[in-house]
Formats: structure tokens, C-alpha cells, sequence
């Protein structure tokens, strides 16, 4: 019986997808211990390591800009990735503008005593690795983070995002283009009324965008997004006539999945995120996270958990802040009781204080009880 509180109790943790992304990160190893070629040049990932360590106080970030090639950047962020050895070490999100920043936790110092925060990589991890923006249809150019941002300029530059002509789905729909004057007129203004925060003004812009032009699927799909908390089922409604204005908007069909999943209706979950992985087969961590509870609650165990990983992998700083919850879920079902403990532990290094931590902290102390008897 106390196993069986103890998944039901970290189920209705794992599967609430409202909550709020957390930021945190993966460490990889340090500099190496012996000085070589790198270190004393301006090439490598641990060129200069010892003037840069000496130039580490505090905190330490990188910034830089993504622009849309002969066009403008959507309305929602844009999702920026730092890999290092094909490994996804970073992730943020750009600002209205198209700015982001990469914030890198700083390096311990035997002058000055820093607290290491060990959710984030530090400069010299990141230095050598690749920044690129991941928008659904469209290709990014690449940029590497040097040793002259760790120490004169922290800017690396501008990414380019161009149009994936291969791509059978967008998250930018030809219907934008396509829209008459005023019905453009009414979404930049609702746009810059929800950048301001007033969502009501939004909201009756948008409402006239697409009474302007009802094919407008970026307008429904934007209505549908200021609708989905306090009226899911309009929200639903806007959604789907974006999907019909556009069946390759890719956005409509994640932001339905995740409508569905508060209403507990599994099947929808899994038909719209299996429809938009079909059009975007990278997916993003949202996308995989809602295709995995959607798979779990119908009973296609082993789909769920392979969705699960695939969303954790992607995701270093928690974008989707319940996959790791459910999938300590699914290892505790199958009685693999050290391998969810092993995550809902890693959950608590990121997780911020409030109910569901205190939650988890108690399904730890149930899980080693657990653990610790069957190891005797």
C-alpha cells in the first residue's frame, strides 16, 4: 500500500503541466591537470586557462541576438542551445527583441571565496562550444564561444535563422505573409500589448485579426494562447482553426496537446503531439514531456519512457519541469526503486521550495526506506 501512495502521490506532481520552467544546467569535467598547448594559446577549449581563470569574479555570462533571415522573429521566444561534444549543455530562451543571455556559474577562486553553483557549467565548460537557435523549420547558423568573450567582450555575435526549404512543418506560418493590412495592423498591436502586459487589449486585437482574416493561423493560435487559462475550451476552439488555417503550424498543435493534458484527455495529448512530431520529428522538451504523460496514462509504457528520456536529454534547464518527476514515476512502477530515486534526487537541485519540493522530499525519504531494505 505504501508503494502504491507513493506513485500515486508523485503522479499528480508529474503530470500537472503548468508549472513554471525552472533554470538549471549539467557540469562536465574541469580543465585538464597538466598545461598544454591549449593553455598557452588562444585556441582550444582551455586556451589561456590561467589568465582566464583570473578574470572570473562573480557572476559570468554570455549574450548575443537571433535574427530571422529577410524576415522578422515570431512572436513567442525563440529557443537557444549551447552543445559541447554533441551533448546539450545549456539552454535559454530569447527576449522580445531577439536578445539572450547565457548565464555560467562562477569558477571557484583561492583569492576571493565563491559559492559554486553546481546546477550551471562554468565559463571554461562552456568555452569551445556551439550556440545555435532551434525554431521548427528553419536551420540556424552556429556560433562558438571563445576565450576574448570570457575576458573582453561577452557578445558572440548574432545567430541567423534561414528558411529549412526540406522542412514539412514551421513554426511561422506562410498565412502571416499572407494577411491583409489591417488584419497585420491589429496583430502587431496585439503583440505589443502583450509585451506590455495588457492581455484584455491583446486579446480584442487579436479578435480582430481574425474576424479581418479568418485564415490568419498565427492570430487564432496567439487568441487561443491568452484564452487557455481562464477559457480552455475557447482556447481549444482557437486552436484548432489555426490548425485548419495551417495544418503544418507546427505551435498550435503543442499548445492544444498541452490544453488537453489539464483536461486529462489522454488520447488528444498523444494524436497532437504524434501529428506535430510528424512535422518536426527534433521535437522540443514540452512536445516530448506532454507525449510521454499522454502514452503513460493510456498504458504504452515503454513509448512513454523512451518520450521521457528523449525530453530530459534535450532539456538541461528544465524547460519542461515535471519530466523527470514522471519519469521517476514510470522507473518506481516497474520497481526499479534506485533509478527513481536517483531522479526525484536531482529534481530537488532544481526544484524551488514551495509544495511540490516538500512532495518530493517525502517520496525520497520513501524511496530510500525502500531501497536501503532491499539492499539488506
Amino acid at each position: 500500500m505504501k508503494r502504491r501512495l507513493f506513485t500515486t502521490g508523485l503522479v499528480a506532481v508529474a503530470f500537472s503541466v503548468t508549472a513554471n520552467a525552472q533554470k538549471g544546467g549539467t557540469v562536465t569535467a574541469g580543465p585538464p591537470a597538466n598545461p598544454n598547448a591549449e593553455q598557452a594559446s588562444g585556441v582550444g577549449k582551455y586556451a589561456n586557462f590561467d589568465q582566464t581563470m583570473s578574470h572570473q569574479r562573480g557572476s559570468v555570462y554570455f549574450q548575443g541576438k537571433v535574427a530571422v533571415a529577410g524576415g522578422e522573429l515570431p512572436w513567442d521566444a525563440v529557443s537557444v542551445v549551447v552543445i559541447c561534444n554533441g551533448v546539450t549543455r545549456y539552454d535559454t530562451r530569447t527576449d522580445p527583441k531577439g536578445m539572450f543571455k547565457i548565464e555560467a556559474a562562477p569558477a571557484n577562486s583561492e583569492v576571493a571565496a565563491i559559492k559554486s553553483d553546481s546546477s550551471r557549467p562554468t565559463p571554461t565548460q562552456l568555452t569551445g562550444c556551439d550556440v545555435s537557435a532551434q525554431l521548427q523549420g528553419f536551420t540556424s547558423s552556429k556560433l562558438t564561444i571563445i576565450n576574448g568573450n570570457l575576458m573582453d567582450n561577452p557578445d558572440i555575435g548574432t545567430i541567423t535563422l534561414s528558411v529549412d526549404e526540406r522542412a514539412t512543418g514551421s513554426a511561422i506560418s506562410p498565412t502571416t505573409a499572407s494577411a491583409p493590412k489591417d488584419a497585420l495592423k491589429s496583430f502587431d498591436k496585439a503583440r505589443a500589448e502583450a509585451m506590455s502586459n495588457h492581455p484584455d487589449s491583446a486579446q480584442h486585437d487579436l479578435e480582430k485579426a481574425v474576424k479581418a482574416d479568418p485564415q490568419f493561423a498565427e492570430a487564432w493560435y496567439q487568441l487561443g494562447k491568452l484564452e487557455q487559462a481562464t477559457k480552455p475550451q475557447d482556447a481549444m476552439n482557437a486552436f484548432a482553426k489555426a490548425e485548419a488555417a495551417d495544418p503544418k503550424f507546427i505551435p498550435a498543435y503543442e499548445q492544444a496537446a498541452a490544453v488537453a493534458a489539464t483536461q486529462k484527455k489522454w488520447q488528444d495529448v498523444v494524436d497532437a503531439t504524434d501529428h506535430a512530431l510528424k512535422l518536426d520529428p527534433a521535437g522540443t522538451p514540452q512536445l516530448w514531456y506532454l507525449n510521454a504523460a499522454g502514452n503513460y496514462n493510456l498504458g504504452h509504457a515503454d513509448v512513454a519512457e523512451t518520450s521521457a528520456r528523449t525530453s530530459l536529454a534535450m532539456d538541461p534547464s528544465h524547460e519542461a519541469p515535471n519530466t523527470e518527476q514522471l519519469l521517476a514515476v514510470m522507473l518506481a512502477a516497474r520497481r526499479d526503486y534506485p533509478g527513481a530515486l536517483e531522479h526525484l534526487r536531482n529534481c530537488l537541485t532544481y526544484m524551488p521550495p514551495g509544495p511540490n519540493a516538500d512532495m518530493i522530499k517525502q517520496q525520497v525519504a520513501q524511496l530510500e526506506k525502500i531501497v536501503t531494505k532491499a539492499s539488506k
